[in-house]
C-alpha cells in the first residue's frame, strides 16, 4: 500500500445481535436495518481506545459503504427495570442542587423497549487516508477496549477487519468482497450470484441519512448531523457453479418401504 494517498478498510459485521439506535431515546431504544455512521464511528473509536469527550474530526470525514449480506430478523425486548434497594425510581426533575429527584407519586418498575437485528451480516467499507485507514485496521485487530455492535450488549461473532484495499470508489470495493452470509444461508442459495443492497456515502446522493455524531460525551449529549446517500444494488457470486435443475419427477415417492403409521400398529 505504499504510496497510496487512499485506501479502504473493510469490516465484516456480524453477531448474534445488532442494535444500529440512532437518534432514538429514553424508554424507546429502535434500531435501523443497516450500521450507521455514528455506530460504526464509535467502534473505530473504541478500537483505538479513545475517550468519549475525545475529538471525532478525522474520524468524520471517512467515506462510508454498507453491504446488506444477511438482513436478519428484527426483535422487540421488553424489558423492566428498578431499584435493588426496593427505593422508588428517580424521576428526570431535578432539584435546586441539580440532583435527581424521586418519582412522585412513587414509581418503583421502569420499563424500556428495545430493538435487535438478530443474525444479520453486513460489510462495511471505509475509505479514507491511508495511514488512519491502516491504524485504524490495526486497532480493530488488537482493541483496547471491547468492541460491540451499537450496543455494549452486542459482541461481534468472529474477527470484525477483512483487510485493507486499494483505492477504489466504495461500490467497486462492495461488489468484490465475498458473500459474507452465515453458511446456513450460503447453502439456501439456488444461483451463482446473488444481489444486495448497498448504501454509499456520496455528496451527490439522493437521500440524506441522519447519523453524523459530533461527540460521543455523555454530558453533553449526541446530535446527529446529516450526510448525503445513493443505495444501489450490487451483484457477489454465491459460490455455487451452476444453478440446480429441477429435480426429476419419478411418479414415487423418496422412501416407498416406509410407513410411518406402522409404530402405531396401524
Amino acid at each position: 500500500m505504499t504510496g497510496i494517498d487512499h485506501a479502504v478498510l473493510v469490516l465484516r459485521l456480524a453477531a448474534p445481535l445488532q442494535s444500529w439506535g440512532g437518534p432514538s431515546r429514553y424508554n424507546w431504544r429502535e434500531t435501523r436495518p443497516q450500521p450507521t455512521k455514528s455506530g460504526i464511528l464509535g467502534l473505530l473509536a473504541a478500537a483505538e481506545g479513545r475517550d468519549r469527550e475525545a475529538s471525532l474530526t478525522d474520524l468524520l470525514g471517512l467515506q462510508l459503504g454498507v453491504r446488506v449480506d444477511q438482513p436478519g430478523t428484527l426483535l422487540r425486548d421488553y424489558h423492566t427495570y428498578s431499584d435493588y434497594r426496593g427505593v422508588p425510581l428517580l424521576s428526570a426533575k431535578t432539584n435546586a442542587k441539580g440532583q435527581q429527584t424521586r418519582t412522585t407519586p412513587p414509581k418503583h418498575t421502569g420499563v424500556t423497549q428495545r430493538f435487535y437485528l438478530q443474525d444479520a451480516v453486513f460489510v462495511a467499507a471505509l475509505r479514507g487516508p491511508e495511514p488512519l485507514v491502516r491504524s485504524l485496521d490495526e486497532a480493530v485487530r488488537n482493541p483496547v477496549f471491547p468492541l460491540s455492535l451499537g450496543r455494549r450488549s452486542c459482541p461481534p461473532t468472529g474477527p470484525i477487519s477483512l483487510g485493507l484495499r486499494a483505492e477504489a470508489p466504495l461500490e467497486d470495493v462492495l461488489t468484490g468482497v465475498p458473500w459474507q452470509a452465515s453458511a446456513h444461508r450460503r447453502q439456501q442459495a439456488r444461483d451463482t450470484t446473488v444481489s444486495l443492497e448497498a448504501t454509499i456515502e456520496d455528496p451527490a446522493g439522493d437521500q440524506l441519512a441522519v447519523d453524523v455524531p459530533d461527540t460521543y460525551d455523555l454530558k453533553t449529549g449526541t446530535r446527529f448531523g446529516r450526510r448525503a446517500v445513493r443505495h444501489r444494488w450490487v451483484t457477489v457470486p454465491t459460490g455455487r457453479s451452476q444453478p440446480p435443475g429441477p429435480a426429476a419427477d419419478t411418479g414415487t415417492t423418496a422412501h416407498p418401504d416406509h410407513d410411518p403409521f406402522a409404530l402405531l400398529g396401524w
